[in-house]
């Protein structure tokens, strides 16, 4: 099993599986592909066939070229993982969570590009425009709150599929020093406690590569 990933620092979609199979015991290789540095995704994208975007995961003569269909497929191969919740209200809330970060949550995501190693700041005109996101997240960890689950740090109390997929808003919240809820908080100190969330971040700051079009988000702290 391969699993073809972009920057650490900047790629949001690419730590989202990774770090899903780290916390899942998913044993795999991985290969990082600087796409603003070399034409290697390219050329991975036309020898499959598929878009030129990251994550693709490998698996003898299966291609899998998206995240949430990432780990939708990891969880039906091992089930015993319990990458969803075992409770079917709980998996419904937990998968609605995920589908609605998948396709939404477009303004927090443009105005706040994932960049691990830096720590900004907003002017008060960029927060302006995310308010709605941040109030969104809000609701969202109250929805989680609210919920018959078991005990434990992540939304649905053991880490899963829509911890993994909220992973990247986790590090543009922290590194925006933007505020969401005392919920919301407690969660992403959690994540950033993970062996593996330190795995990536430790790797993320060794990256020789910088992407001046990333950089120039936000003013640095």
């Amino acid at each position: 099993m391969h699993l073809y990933i972009a920057y650490k620092n900047y790629s949001s979609w690419s730590l989202r599986p990774w770090i899903a199979m780290k916390m899942a015991s998913i044993e795999f290789e991985e290969t990082v592909l600087p796409f603003y540095h070399s034409n290697a995704l390219d050329k991975l994208a036309e020898r499959y066939q598929i878009p030129a975007q990251v994550p693709v995961l490998v698996e003898d003569n299966t291609i899998i070229w998206d995240s949430l269909a990432i780990m939708e497929t990891l969880a039906e191969q091992y089930p015993d993982r319990n990458l969803w919740p075992q409770e079917s209200g709980l998996r419904v809330l937990a998968r609605c969570a995920a589908a609605e970060m998948h396709s939404g949550f477009m303004t927090l995501r443009s105005t706040c590009p994932m960049n691990c190693r830096k720590q900004k700041r907003l002017t008060d005109e960029k927060l302006a425009l995310i308010e709605g996101d941040l109030i969104r997240l809000a609701e969202l960890w109250e929805h989680f709150d609210r919920a018959n689950k078991p005990e434990g740090d992540f939304l649905c109390g053991k880490f899963g599929i829509v911890d993994a997929m909220y992973a990247p808003v986790m590090w543009r919240i922290v590194g925006y020093g933007l505020d969401v809820s005392p919920a919301f908080s407690k969660w992403a100190t959690a994540m950033q406690a993970l062996p593996a969330m330190q795995e990536w971040l430790a790797a993320a700051q060794d990256e020789e590569w910088t992407i001046e079009a990333y950089e120039a988000y936000g003013e640095d702290v």
